[in-house]
């Protein structure tokens, strides 16, 4: 008999067995310094949402059509290599999206690590949370907040490629003809997000 025969033959611990594992494990990195990127998933109206952080804050946010585990691979590669499954660490994220989701927040107060975004993508980004909730703002019009009114072309790349959808709302910029334009997550989930503000305005 090999040794993958043996291991194959072990019986398979409990998930409540692994769940209590991973948390000991996350627990340890953080204590010893080892935990860079901790991360989890929640369930949300559009989907389950892949929450990144690091010790200075959130940093990621995934649709599932992103791919959370190419994500996750991203993030190894450019953040640390050292990722873990560390839910408790996100708490305070999920907690927050939840409240939005519920139509129960309109400003988010997380700590952001905002590495990802870089040059013109991190002043767009910037800009886009002072977007006020339920609102909405052309290209053109973030280009000139930005500081460079003709890169409109440039603002729609900053909002295809934002680490952080939702918490940093690139779903609030739509074309000038007031149509919503694409979107990371996909047309439809922008759609969902701006009736959910409207609605929420409306309340």
């Amino acid at each position: 008999m090999t040794d993958r025969d043996l291991i194959a033959a072990l019986p398979t611990p409990a998930p409540a067995t692994l769940a209590r594992l991973r948390d000991g494990l996350a627990e340890r990195a953080a204590a010893e310094g080892l935990l860079d990127v901790a991360y989890r998933t929640v369930d949300s109206p559009v989907g389950t949402l892949l929450l990144a952080a690091t010790p200075l804050g959130l940093t990621r946010v995934a649709y599932e059509r992103e791919g959370h585990d190419a994500v996750l691979s991203r993030l190894a590669e450019q953040v640390s290599p050292r990722v873990l499954h560390a839910p408790a660490r996100l708490d305070g994220a999920a907690r927050e999206l939840d409240e939005y989701f519920a139509g129960r927040r309109r400003v988010f107060d997380l700590p952001l690590d905002m590495r990802l975004a870089h040059g013109f993508r991190r002043t767009v980004l910037t800009h886009l949370r002072d977007i006020a909730y339920g609102s909405t703002e052309s290209y053109a019009v973030v280009a000139a907040a930005a500081g460079s009114p003709a890169a409109v072309r440039a603002v729609g790349t900053a909002c295809a490629n934002n680490p952080l959808p939702v918490v940093v709302p690139c779903h609030r910029v739509v074309r000038s003809d007031g149509s919503s334009g694409q979107y990371l997550g996909g047309p439809e989930v922008k759609r969902q997000l701006l009736s959910l503000e409207r609605a929420g305005i409306l309340a």
